[in-house]
């Protein structure tokens, strides 16, 4: 019997609730004996937002523009701001009207699911997945098919695995890239062949980007596909600022794609936002020039902190790092027989140590867990050695 008193949506009935809730329920019965918490669950950033940020953030608050609609699909100047942004880092030619500005990332997929597909239809989804992908498209009615992603292959997709799996119902492919959760980023290559699969196949290709501000070498240009002439009829890139300037609680993220699917993109961002938020929009708009020095030092900082945890896991026996990038690590717990929740389970509440079951990401994955090191300093990733060692989980 259904627990609800009035029938609702199987649809979203049916969906799992938000896993990183479920996780810090563990946390909860920790008692302290190793020091306080290490919450390594989600990504969020490490630090605050920078004080010019800030600043203009609260003047826009203070004044009544703030506070009344905006455009559809966002504030001219943050339109303009970041499409010079993405034209600059691509060698791309971007204009406003490809961009949309949306409440968020997450947002943003929703929106470019309700484009690409409609209930019935299906869409790629590499494995492990963004679990929040997957439950957009369950609630959506869309079929998400897995895409297996090996570790003998640092968990990039292949482009022919991807054909193997097309089929008539198929309307789009979605691909994050540095991958949440493995951290794996997809060299050029894969990511023009998937655009050139997509193309011939007359399906989308949707480029999730949100971590790309944390590449290692942030100067190299991440792929050349939005400076190819065609890529308005085949890409759709999706982006959030909260990473990179520190703003999750804000919810701005950003749509690009061809003029004319972002026409239809307007519709669907007039039912569900009507406008993205407006305090954070002018602010964003100077600082992607103005802030640009302070972005650098942060990726910085998070690609020390990358190294930190690659020297941690190199003396303790059995843990393995299959792959690492950006915000994440994809860990191969040493546990056989153990699932990756009862492993994470007991890190969480026996040893302080929160970090998200590799099952949480699809079929396949009790091996592994996903570790979000970016909000921690190397001296709390440094305590974590005390703090593996000698575990083990209870049979389960």
């Amino acid at each position: 019997m259904s627990p609800f008193s009035a029938v609702i949506n199987p649809l979203v009935a049916e969906v799992g609730s938000p896993p990183i809730p479920e996780a810090r329920g563990w946390a909860q019965r920790y008692g302290g004996a190793f020091g306080p918490l290490i919450d390594l669950s989600q990504a969020v950033p490490g630090h605050p937002p920078h004080p010019d940020l800030l600043r203009r953030m609260a003047e826009v608050a203070g004044a009544p523009e703030g506070s009344r609609y905006g455009p559809i699909r966002g504030d001219d100047i943050l339109r303009r701001a970041y499409a010079a942004e993405v034209a600059r880092l691509y060698g791309a030619q971007i204009s406003p009207d490809d961009v949309a500005i949306t409440a968020g990332c997450n947002l943003a997929f929703v929106v470019t699911m309700m484009l690409a597909a409609r209930a019935g239809d299906t869409v790629l989804l590499p494995t492990p997945w963004y679990f929040n992908h997957q439950m957009t498209l369950d609630m959506l009615g869309v079929v998400p098919k897995p895409l297996p992603c090996r570790a003998s292959n640092g968990f990039v997709p292949d482009p022919e695995d991807a054909e193997a799996l097309i089929d008539s119902s198929v309307r789009a492919i979605v691909l994050v890239t540095p991958n949440n959760p493995t951290g794996a980023i997809y060299p050029p290559e894969t990511i023009a062949a998937f655009a050139n699969l997509c193309r011939r196949k007359r399906i989308l290709l949707v480029l999730d980007e949100t971590y790309r501000d944390f590449l290692d070498a942030a100067s190299d240009r991440p792929h050349d596909m939005l400076a190819t002439e065609d890529w308005r009829d085949t890409i759709v890139q999706l982006y959030s600022f909260s990473k990179a300037y520190a703003v999750p609680g804000q919810r701005c993220g950003a749509i690009v794609a061809g003029s004319s699917l972002n026409r239809q993109v307007e519709k669907i961002l007039d039912c569900l936002q009507i406008c993205p938020p407006r305090t954070v929009q002018p602010a964003l708009a100077e600082g992607i020039v103005s802030l640009r020095g302070w972005r650098e030092e942060n990726r910085a900082e998070i690609v020390r902190r990358a190294d930190a945890f690659r020297l941690l896991f190199r003396d303790l026996p059995g843990w393995r790092i299959d792959s690492i990038g950006a915000y994440f690590c994809y860990l191969q717990h040493p546990f056989r027989g153990s699932t990756a929740n009862a492993v994470a389970e007991q890190l969480a509440s026996e040893r302080g140590v929160l970090c998200l079951p590799g099952s949480f990401f699809g079929p396949g994955q009790d091996d592994y867990l996903r570790v979000a090191f970016a909000n921690v300093g190397t001296e709390v990733i440094d305590q974590l050695r005390d703090r593996l060692r000698g575990f083990g989980p209870s049979a389960p």
